[in-house]
């Protein structure tokens, strides 16, 4: 059976003024950004509306709160110890791995990703002044798309800088299995490559899929960090926080090397959020997207819609986050249609 979406009607979404319902006129129904139409988690909206009583609109402070929050939520989802102060604050993901590129790439070294992946990965290597190796994914007998070891054996044999890991993968909905993260270490300590693990997704992941935090590999702490945020679980994109999480001294030694004025950069409610968001796990409040009852049989009302709507298409998940959808080439008068992904930001 599919459960509608409790959400409010168009016309009151509508009314909210971030870029998903001011980028395009009344008549296009936005798909393109990650930004979900539930309301906000209840514990998220306590803490931001008792801030904006106490006009409590400052600099952002992230220590200890940030470190607490990451490592309170890591050990009651996943069973990972996190030591909080191990925990650093950044704007966002995205800034994150663009610091870190800058701080591990010399100019022109390379940096490997695997696509189909989230597309502006393909950007932050150029913004960081490195060039870029991909190593695709590949697809299984079954459809399956997996990490391809021996595209990444390649491409780390001509020793780039870092690898940056999706984990889950955006697009194609794919929770790594803990075997093929264990190859991507020992890969990475062979070759010397640092892994910048992007993990923004995981708290996504849904019943029936085990997500492995890269640190608790053997051997990964030694040479990866972890990129988190509840930016996309809870919608939380606007209030700008994310964290850099390390787990030996060298990695914790090489995230000491980002610009000290970046904690000025820092959103103070996205940190007052991330604390929220770990007060509503210890209650056991799942993020939105999670709730049983705002979840259609589909996985997600987009891929159902794919079924009605001749230009999506939706691609199956295998024990993942989400269903994935493309955009299916229609003809356009003039010129050839072409077919992009569904384009979300961090």
């Amino acid at each position: 059976m599919t459960v509608p979406l409790p959400v409010d009607e168009l016309a009151v979404l509508r009314v909210r003024r971030s870029a998903k319902w001011r980028t395009y006129p009344p008549d296009v129904l936005p798909l393109t950004i990650a930004e979900m139409d539930f309301a906000l988690a209840e514990p998220i909206t306590e803490v931001l509306r008792e801030a904006v009583s106490r006009s409590d609109t400052g600099y952002a402070m992230p220590a200890p709160e940030l470190g607490e929050a990451v490592a309170m939520f890591a050990q009651a989802r996943w069973g990972w110890p996190v030591e909080p102060d191990s925990v650093t604050g950044v704007t966002d993901v995205s800034t994150g791995c663009v610091q870190l590129l800058r701080a591990c790439c010399r100019p022109g070294e390379a940096v490997v990703i695997s696509p189909p992946v989230y597309p502006p990965f393909f950007d932050w290597a150029a913004e960081a002044g490195a060039r870029l190796i991909e190593a695709p994914l590949r697809q299984d007998g079954s459809g399956i798309w997996r990490l391809d070891l021996d595209a990444l054996r390649d491409a780390f044999g001509a020793r780039p800088a870092a690898y940056i890991l999706c984990s889950p993968h955006n697009p194609v909905g794919r929770v790594h299995d803990r075997d093929e993260l264990e190859v991507v270490a020992q890969l990475a300590h062979e070759y010397g490559v640092r892994v910048i693990s992007d993990e923004i997704h995981a708290p996504l992941v849904l019943e029936g899929a085990a997500f492995t935090p890269f640190l608790t590999v053997p051997g990964a702490a030694d040479i990866a960090v972890s990129l988190t945020s509840a930016s996309k679980a809870w919608n939380l994109a606007g209030l700008k926080c994310a964290a850099i999480v390390t787990g030996s001294p060298a990695m914790r030694a090489f995230a000491g090397q980002l610009p000290p004025d970046g904690r000025w950069r820092i959103g103070h409610f996205g940190v007052l959020a991330m604390a929220g968001r770990a007060a509503g796990h210890a209650r056991d409040t799942p993020p939105p997207a999670r709730q049983p009852d705002r979840r259609a049989d589909t996985g997600y009302p987009l891929a159902a819609a794919a079924g009605h709507l001749p230009c999506l298409a939706r691609l199956p998940a295998h024990r993942t986050r989400r269903a994935a959808v493309r955009e299916v080439p229609q003809p356009r008068p003039g010129r050839a249609g072409t077919g992009t992904p569904l384009r979300p930001t961090r």
